[in-house]
Protein backbone atom coordinates (compact mmCIF):
# COMPACT_ATOMS: atom_id res chain seq x y z
CA UNK A 1 0.00 0.00 0.00
CA UNK A 2 1.13 3.38 -1.18
CA UNK A 3 0.64 6.35 0.94
CA UNK A 4 0.09 9.64 -0.02
CA UNK A 5 -0.20 11.16 3.49
CA UNK A 6 0.22 9.68 6.93
CA UNK A 7 0.25 11.33 10.06
CA UNK A 8 1.11 9.49 13.26
CA UNK A 9 0.38 11.35 17.10
CA UNK A 10 0.04 14.73 15.55
CA UNK A 11 -0.72 17.34 18.36
CA UNK A 12 -0.47 20.96 18.04
CA UNK A 13 -1.48 23.69 20.95
CA UNK A 14 -2.69 27.37 21.12
CA UNK A 15 -1.98 28.15 25.09
CA UNK A 16 -4.09 26.53 26.78
CA UNK A 17 -6.06 25.06 24.17
CA UNK A 18 -5.48 21.73 22.57
CA UNK A 19 -6.48 22.03 18.74
CA UNK A 20 -5.17 18.51 17.83
CA UNK A 21 -4.64 15.93 20.30
CA UNK A 22 -2.61 12.64 19.11
CA UNK A 23 -4.28 12.42 15.56
CA UNK A 24 -3.02 9.82 12.71
CA UNK A 25 -4.26 9.89 9.15
CA UNK A 26 -3.45 7.44 6.28
CA UNK A 27 -4.14 8.13 3.16
CA UNK A 28 -3.56 5.89 -0.17
CA UNK A 29 -2.43 7.61 -3.56
CA UNK A 30 -5.58 9.23 -5.90
CA UNK A 31 -8.27 8.41 -3.25
CA UNK A 32 -10.26 11.68 -1.25
CA UNK A 33 -10.19 11.68 2.17
CA UNK A 34 -13.35 13.96 3.56
CA UNK A 35 -12.44 15.68 6.98
CA UNK A 36 -15.26 16.20 8.99
CA UNK A 37 -16.11 17.79 12.21
CA UNK A 38 -17.67 20.81 14.36
CA UNK A 39 -16.24 24.19 14.68
CA UNK A 40 -12.92 24.22 16.35
CA UNK A 41 -12.54 20.53 15.93
CA UNK A 42 -9.29 20.90 14.60
CA UNK A 43 -9.61 20.46 10.76
CA UNK A 44 -7.69 23.40 9.35
CA UNK A 45 -5.08 22.76 12.16
CA UNK A 46 -4.08 19.68 10.22
CA UNK A 47 -4.14 20.65 6.92
CA UNK A 48 -2.23 23.72 7.85
CA UNK A 49 0.44 21.47 9.51
CA UNK A 50 0.31 19.10 6.15
CA UNK A 51 0.55 21.88 4.11
CA UNK A 52 4.07 23.14 5.68
CA UNK A 53 1.98 25.88 7.28
CA UNK A 54 2.62 24.99 10.52
CA UNK A 55 4.78 23.07 12.59
CA UNK A 56 3.02 20.45 15.08
CA UNK A 57 3.96 20.12 18.70
CA UNK A 58 4.11 16.57 18.81
CA UNK A 59 4.06 13.90 16.42
CA UNK A 60 5.32 13.21 12.67
CA UNK A 61 3.39 13.36 9.00
CA UNK A 62 4.77 12.76 5.58
CA UNK A 63 3.23 13.73 2.04
CA UNK A 64 4.14 12.05 -0.63
CA UNK A 65 6.98 10.56 1.25
CA UNK A 66 8.58 13.50 2.78
CA UNK A 67 8.22 14.38 6.29
CA UNK A 68 6.37 17.98 6.42
CA UNK A 69 8.59 19.25 9.28
CA UNK A 70 12.23 18.60 8.05
CA UNK A 71 11.36 18.02 4.34
CA UNK A 72 9.13 20.68 3.44
CA UNK A 73 10.12 22.20 0.80
CA UNK A 74 9.87 18.80 -0.92
CA UNK A 75 6.43 18.64 0.22
CA UNK A 76 5.41 22.18 -1.41
CA UNK A 77 6.40 20.87 -4.84
CA UNK A 78 4.25 18.16 -4.89
CA UNK A 79 1.08 19.90 -3.41
CA UNK A 80 -1.44 22.41 -3.60
CA UNK A 81 -3.79 24.08 -1.37
CA UNK A 82 -6.81 26.13 -1.50
CA UNK A 83 -7.99 27.67 1.83
CA UNK A 84 -11.40 28.55 3.68
CA UNK A 85 -10.81 32.34 2.13
CA UNK A 86 -9.62 32.96 -1.63
CA UNK A 87 -5.63 34.57 -1.43
CA UNK A 88 -5.35 35.54 -4.53
CA UNK A 89 -4.24 39.41 -5.23
CA UNK A 90 -6.92 41.90 -5.94
CA UNK A 91 -4.42 44.08 -7.60
CA UNK A 92 -3.39 41.56 -10.33
CA UNK A 93 -5.92 40.42 -13.35
CA UNK A 94 -6.75 36.65 -12.93
CA UNK A 95 -4.40 35.33 -15.66
CA UNK A 96 -1.64 37.72 -13.78
CA UNK A 97 -2.43 36.12 -10.55
CA UNK A 98 -2.01 32.51 -12.41
CA UNK A 99 0.81 33.42 -14.16
CA UNK A 100 2.72 34.57 -11.14
CA UNK A 101 2.10 30.99 -9.30
CA UNK A 102 3.05 29.14 -12.26
CA UNK A 103 6.39 31.03 -12.36
CA UNK A 104 6.90 30.65 -8.62
CA UNK A 105 6.36 27.01 -9.83
CA UNK A 106 9.24 26.98 -12.10
CA UNK A 107 7.45 27.39 -15.29
CA UNK A 108 8.82 29.99 -18.10
CA UNK A 109 6.05 32.59 -18.83
CA UNK A 110 5.20 30.30 -21.92
CA UNK A 111 4.26 27.53 -19.80
CA UNK A 112 2.77 29.25 -16.78
CA UNK A 113 0.03 31.57 -19.32
CA UNK A 114 -0.50 27.93 -21.39
CA UNK A 115 -1.61 26.52 -18.04
CA UNK A 116 -3.76 29.75 -16.73
CA UNK A 117 -5.27 29.81 -20.11
CA UNK A 118 -6.21 26.14 -19.46
CA UNK A 119 -6.96 26.49 -16.00
CA UNK A 120 -9.46 29.55 -16.91
CA UNK A 121 -11.14 27.68 -19.57
CA UNK A 122 -11.96 24.71 -17.18
CA UNK A 123 -13.08 27.30 -14.22
CA UNK A 124 -15.21 29.47 -16.64
CA UNK A 125 -13.26 32.53 -16.04
CA UNK A 126 -11.65 32.89 -19.47
CA UNK A 127 -14.12 36.14 -20.41
CA UNK A 128 -12.82 37.66 -16.64
CA UNK A 129 -9.23 36.38 -16.69
CA UNK A 130 -8.15 40.12 -18.02
CA UNK A 131 -9.87 42.09 -15.38
CA UNK A 132 -8.83 42.83 -11.91
CA UNK A 133 -9.29 40.26 -9.22
CA UNK A 134 -10.79 42.84 -7.33
CA UNK A 135 -13.95 43.36 -9.59
CA UNK A 136 -14.22 39.68 -9.21
CA UNK A 137 -17.63 38.06 -7.10
CA UNK A 138 -16.67 36.43 -4.13
CA UNK A 139 -17.45 32.63 -5.71
CA UNK A 140 -15.33 33.52 -8.85
CA UNK A 141 -12.55 34.48 -6.57
CA UNK A 142 -13.63 31.21 -5.07
CA UNK A 143 -13.29 29.56 -8.48
CA UNK A 144 -9.78 31.47 -9.48
CA UNK A 145 -7.97 30.31 -5.92
CA UNK A 146 -8.85 26.69 -6.58
CA UNK A 147 -7.47 27.11 -10.17
CA UNK A 148 -3.91 28.49 -8.55
CA UNK A 149 -3.79 25.29 -6.30
CA UNK A 150 -3.93 23.48 -9.46
CA UNK A 151 -1.25 25.14 -12.01
CA UNK A 152 1.68 23.24 -11.05
CA UNK A 153 -0.27 19.55 -11.51
CA UNK A 154 0.18 18.70 -7.76
CA UNK A 155 0.30 15.30 -6.10
CA UNK A 156 -1.50 15.63 -3.89
CA UNK A 157 -4.19 18.78 -3.28
CA UNK A 158 -5.40 19.95 0.23
CA UNK A 159 -8.84 21.80 -0.21
CA UNK A 160 -10.39 23.08 2.82
CA UNK A 161 -13.78 23.70 2.14
CA UNK A 162 -13.20 24.46 -1.48
CA UNK A 163 -16.86 25.27 -2.14
CA UNK A 164 -18.15 27.83 0.18
CA UNK A 165 -19.62 30.31 -1.27
CA UNK A 166 -19.92 28.97 -4.46
CA UNK A 167 -23.71 28.47 -6.46
CA UNK A 168 -24.99 25.10 -7.11
CA UNK A 169 -23.94 24.79 -10.15
CA UNK A 170 -20.16 25.54 -9.95
CA UNK A 171 -20.39 23.48 -6.95
CA UNK A 172 -21.05 20.81 -9.14
CA UNK A 173 -18.67 22.09 -11.80
CA UNK A 174 -15.44 21.63 -8.95
CA UNK A 175 -16.96 17.91 -8.00
CA UNK A 176 -16.57 17.36 -11.27
CA UNK A 177 -12.60 18.30 -11.50
CA UNK A 178 -12.34 17.08 -8.26
CA UNK A 179 -13.26 13.71 -9.75
CA UNK A 180 -11.33 13.88 -12.68
CA UNK A 181 -8.06 14.81 -10.32
CA UNK A 182 -8.45 11.32 -8.77
CA UNK A 183 -8.92 9.82 -11.85
CA UNK A 184 -5.17 11.36 -12.79
CA UNK A 185 -4.05 9.94 -10.04
CA UNK A 186 -4.04 13.20 -7.83
CA UNK A 187 -4.80 12.35 -4.27
CA UNK A 188 -7.17 14.60 -2.35
CA UNK A 189 -8.15 15.73 1.26
CA UNK A 190 -10.95 17.55 1.48
CA UNK A 191 -12.30 19.44 4.38
CA UNK A 192 -16.07 20.51 3.93
CA UNK A 193 -18.88 22.07 5.40
CA UNK A 194 -21.54 19.97 3.07
CA UNK A 195 -21.90 16.95 4.10
CA UNK A 196 -23.50 15.61 0.91
CA UNK A 197 -20.02 17.04 -0.59
CA UNK A 198 -18.33 14.37 1.39
CA UNK A 199 -20.81 11.47 0.94
CA UNK A 200 -20.48 12.33 -2.87
CA UNK A 201 -16.81 12.47 -3.18
CA UNK A 202 -14.91 10.73 -0.32
CA UNK A 203 -13.25 7.28 -0.63
CA UNK A 204 -13.30 7.61 3.02
CA UNK A 205 -14.13 10.13 5.80
CA UNK A 206 -12.67 11.19 9.32
CA UNK A 207 -14.40 12.94 11.85
CA UNK A 208 -12.56 15.11 14.26
CA UNK A 209 -14.14 16.33 17.55
CA UNK A 210 -12.03 18.81 20.02
CA UNK A 211 -8.91 17.33 18.60
CA UNK A 212 -9.26 13.80 18.81
CA UNK A 213 -10.09 11.06 15.83
CA UNK A 214 -13.85 10.12 17.18
CA UNK A 215 -14.88 7.97 13.65
CA UNK A 216 -13.09 7.06 10.84
CA UNK A 217 -14.67 4.79 7.83
CA UNK A 218 -16.23 4.99 4.30
CA UNK A 219 -19.59 6.84 4.40
CA UNK A 220 -21.51 3.80 3.67
CA UNK A 221 -19.76 2.22 6.49
CA UNK A 222 -20.34 5.34 8.85
CA UNK A 223 -23.74 5.14 8.31
CA UNK A 224 -24.19 1.41 9.23
CA UNK A 225 -22.18 2.25 12.55
CA UNK A 226 -24.84 4.84 13.54
CA UNK A 227 -27.17 1.49 13.50
CA UNK A 228 -30.09 0.46 11.24
CA UNK A 229 -32.08 2.08 8.07
CA UNK A 230 -34.89 3.77 7.98
CA UNK A 231 -38.27 2.53 6.12
CA UNK A 232 -40.43 5.20 4.88
CA UNK A 233 -43.74 5.10 3.28
CA UNK A 234 -45.60 7.34 1.55
CA UNK A 235 -49.06 6.33 0.43
CA UNK A 236 -50.96 7.26 -2.15
CA UNK A 237 -53.90 8.59 -0.59
CA UNK A 238 -52.96 10.71 2.95
CA UNK A 239 -56.54 8.85 4.25
CA UNK A 240 -54.75 5.79 3.94
CA UNK A 241 -51.86 6.73 6.84
CA UNK A 242 -53.62 5.77 10.12
CA UNK A 243 -54.16 2.19 8.08
CA UNK A 244 -50.66 1.85 6.96
CA UNK A 245 -49.05 2.84 10.80
CA UNK A 246 -50.11 -0.78 12.38
CA UNK A 247 -48.13 -2.30 9.48
CA UNK A 248 -45.27 -0.16 9.98
CA UNK A 249 -45.27 -0.90 13.74
CA UNK A 250 -44.81 -4.61 13.13
CA UNK A 251 -41.61 -4.61 11.32
CA UNK A 252 -40.36 -1.35 12.59
CA UNK A 253 -37.93 -1.15 16.52
CA UNK A 254 -39.94 1.28 17.77
CA UNK A 255 -43.47 3.30 16.88
CA UNK A 256 -43.61 4.74 13.56
CA UNK A 257 -43.06 8.72 13.03
CA UNK A 258 -44.80 10.76 10.52
CA UNK A 259 -41.52 13.21 9.38
CA UNK A 260 -44.01 14.98 6.73
CA UNK A 261 -48.01 15.32 6.71
CA UNK A 262 -48.79 12.47 4.50
CA UNK A 263 -45.56 10.26 5.19
CA UNK A 264 -44.82 7.73 7.83
CA UNK A 265 -40.88 5.73 9.23
CA UNK A 266 -39.76 3.43 11.43
CA UNK A 267 -36.46 2.40 11.70
CA UNK A 268 -35.58 -1.18 11.23
CA UNK A 269 -33.04 -3.95 12.06
CA UNK A 270 -32.45 -5.52 8.54
CA UNK A 271 -33.51 -5.58 4.88
CA UNK A 272 -36.43 -7.71 5.18
CA UNK A 273 -38.33 -5.31 6.85
CA UNK A 274 -39.03 -3.13 3.50
CA UNK A 275 -40.13 -7.28 1.60
CA UNK A 276 -42.48 -7.80 4.40
CA UNK A 277 -44.17 -4.54 4.19
CA UNK A 278 -44.71 -5.09 0.55
CA UNK A 279 -46.77 -8.15 1.03
CA UNK A 280 -48.58 -6.29 4.08
CA UNK A 281 -49.85 -3.32 2.14
CA UNK A 282 -50.58 -5.43 -1.04
CA UNK A 283 -53.09 -7.68 0.89
CA UNK A 284 -54.17 -4.54 2.78
CA UNK A 285 -55.03 -3.22 -0.63
CA UNK A 286 -53.36 0.26 -0.25
CA UNK A 287 -51.06 1.78 -3.18
CA UNK A 288 -48.20 3.70 -2.52
CA UNK A 289 -46.59 6.72 -4.14
CA UNK A 290 -43.18 6.49 -2.52
CA UNK A 291 -41.42 3.09 -0.74
CA UNK A 292 -37.99 3.36 0.19
CA UNK A 293 -35.17 1.99 2.92
CA UNK A 294 -32.45 3.86 3.61
CA UNK A 295 -29.25 3.66 6.02
CA UNK A 296 -28.83 7.13 8.09
CA UNK A 297 -27.79 10.63 6.04
CA UNK A 298 -24.35 11.51 6.58
CA UNK A 299 -26.07 14.32 8.89
CA UNK A 300 -27.48 12.45 11.31
CA UNK A 301 -24.34 9.94 11.28
CA UNK A 302 -22.54 13.83 11.95
CA UNK A 303 -25.08 14.69 14.62
CA UNK A 304 -24.75 10.88 16.17
CA UNK A 305 -21.78 10.99 16.57
CA UNK A 306 -20.97 15.08 17.98
CA UNK A 307 -23.98 16.02 18.80
CA UNK A 308 -24.12 19.41 16.73
CA UNK A 309 -25.25 20.25 13.47
CA UNK A 310 -22.85 20.47 10.51
CA UNK A 311 -22.82 24.15 9.60
CA UNK A 312 -20.51 26.83 8.10
CA UNK A 313 -17.45 26.43 9.56
CA UNK A 314 -15.31 29.86 9.62
CA UNK A 315 -12.34 28.48 10.79
CA UNK A 316 -10.65 26.80 13.74
CA UNK A 317 -7.38 27.74 14.65
CA UNK A 318 -5.65 30.74 15.17
CA UNK A 319 -3.78 31.76 12.11
CA UNK A 320 0.19 31.44 12.58
CA UNK A 321 0.86 31.71 9.13
CA UNK A 322 -0.64 33.23 5.85
CA UNK A 323 -2.18 30.84 4.13
CA UNK A 324 -1.61 31.81 1.08
CA UNK A 325 -0.40 30.43 -2.56
CA UNK A 326 2.85 32.16 -2.24
CA UNK A 327 3.16 30.62 1.62
CA UNK A 328 2.41 27.11 -0.18
CA UNK A 329 5.18 27.68 -2.81
CA UNK A 330 8.21 29.45 -1.06
CA UNK A 331 10.98 27.62 -1.70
Amino acid sequence: MTLAIEAHGLVKRYGKTVALDGIDLELEQARVLGVLGPNGAGKTTAVRILATLLKPDAGTARVGGHDVVHDAKAVRRIIGLTGQYASVDEDLTGIQNLVMIGQLLDLNRAQARARADELLAEFDLTDAGKRLTKTYSGGMRRRLDLAASLIGRPDVVFLDEPTTGLDPAKRDDVWDMIRVLTGMGTTVLLTTQYLEEADALANEITVIDHGKIIAHDTPQGLKRQVGGQTLEVRPSNPADLERVRPLLAKVGTRAPEQPAPDQLSVPVTDDHALTTIVGELAREGISVSELSLRLPSLDEVFYSLTGTKQNADADDSPVTAPETQEGVLAR
